[in-house]
């Protein structure tokens, strides 16, 4: 694909730093939920199981909202989508912190997910193109460590004043900074994609090679929510109150670590690598959980592996939809945070379900379990050659 790139390094590497800001906003509130559920449970007066469908609200509407907006908006500036988005997000927070019940909250989420849908797609399609092939692995998780760098800083410090402020302090705060973000966002350069006809955008959504990519994506992010969305459940028999903001920075110091190795190895040793080490480590960091859960020490050093593992899995994903779809690569850009959210949403959905019966004891083995079904096809799918379209 052809973009007008800024004509210098120092520009575009100014530019990645911009978007991994603004993936560090969306994911802190992506993630910071999860730490914060009993007490959001609590405040909206409904169970644990249905606070943590909030995440499954979110990653619905992203996943439906994603590719819609990336097929209408093709010959958008990139700048408009992602301060228009951002700025969207910043309604959406503003709804949560004021949300009296349930439904306001679930409203307010969903419409956070439309502009987290319009921002992250766009981040990391202009991350893509402003590298090249060699160094496309690294560009794109630049970009993505401001959501791994989000579970470092962002989701323990909203858990840690949250335990002093209230929650709702730390979704006006997320929104506060999502402003700035937004308002930061038309001082970029003009980044503009080819011109795409609205058949060769739909087409995408059907090719047998894209579906396969995203399918190992949606098994991949399920395993991770599976246990995620209920990790301060998991870990409650040595992690409890502010000692959960240590295992958080855990898990975080291992996804940015993770994203980090991805980016370079993704560079070097080619995706299906590098994906398969992810999905192996997730799963076998997963059923060691309710082992290592028994122990403060033991659980901050298995969740920082599978923090380490999970954080692995994105960069290779984006590097190889950049490959077989160089035609329309906002599209299949977005139908990956799509698989993203849908994993994310069937995760948190399943986690919910084995928390109810059996029981809370058995979510990392069923983390564990949809993990190696993932690796297994990505297995299957490693010797498919990448032919690119056009």
């Amino acid at each position: 694909m052809t973009i007008r790139r800024p004509s210098n390094d120092r520009l575009s590497t100014n530019i990645l730093v911009v978007l991994a800001i603004g993936t560090f906003i969306v994911g802190t509130d992506g993630f910071v939920l999860n730490g914060l559920l009993p007490v959001i449970a609590h405040d909206l007066r409904v169970s644990e199981s249905a606070a943590g469908q909030l995440t499954t609200s979110f990653a619905l509407t992203y996943a439906i909202a994603s590719p819609l907006i990336a097929a209408a908006t093709g010959r958008w500036d990139r700048r408009t989508l992602l301060a228009g988005g951002l700025a969207l997000f910043t309604v959406g927070m503003a709804g949560q912190a004021l949300a009296a019940d349930y439904t306001t909250m679930v409203l307010s989420r969903i419409l956070a997910a439309v502009g987290a849908a319009a921002f992250q797609a766009n981040a990391y399609v202009v991350a893509g193109a402003l590298a090249s092939d060699a160094r496309r692995g690294r560009a794109l998780a630049t970009v993505a460590g401001g959501m791994s760098v989000s579970m470092v800083l962002g989701v323990p410090i909203g858990v840690f004043f949250a335990h002093d402020l209230g929650w709702r302090a730390v979704m006006w705060a997320i929104g506060g900074i999502s402003l700035l973000g937004a308002l930061a966002m038309p001082s970029l350069p003009s980044v503009r994609v080819p011109a795409v006809t609205l058949k060769v955008r739909l087409s995408v959504l059907v090719r047998p090679a894209v579906l396969k990519v995203l399918l190992v994506t949606v098994l991949g992010i399920s395993a991770a929510f599976t246990v995620f969305v209920y990790l301060p459940l998991v870990v409650a028999p040595s992690a409890t109150g502010t000692v959960l903001s240590w295992v958080l920075v855990g898990y975080g110091i291992g996804q940015v670590a993770g994203n980090n190795m991805s980016g370079r190895w993704t560079d070097r040793f080619g995706t299906d690598r590098v994906r398969m080490i992810s999905l192996a480590g997730m799963g076998l960091g997963m059923a060691l959980l309710t082992v290592g859960a028994q122990t403060l020490v033991g659980t901050i050093l298995v969740v920082a592996a599978v923090g380490t593992f999970a954080g692995m899995i994105m960069v290779p994903q984006q590097h190889r939809l950049f490959a077989i779809a160089p035609d329309a690569p906002t599209v299949a850009l977005g139908l990956n945070g799509s698989a993203i959210y849908l994993g994310g949403a069937l995760g948190s959905a399943f986690g919910g379900l084995i928390l109810i019966d059996p029981g809370v004891a058995w979510l990392p083995l069923a983390g564990a379990l949809v993990a190696l079904c993932s690796l297994g096809f990505a297995y299957v799918y490693r010797h498919n050659r990448v032919v690119a379209v056009g």
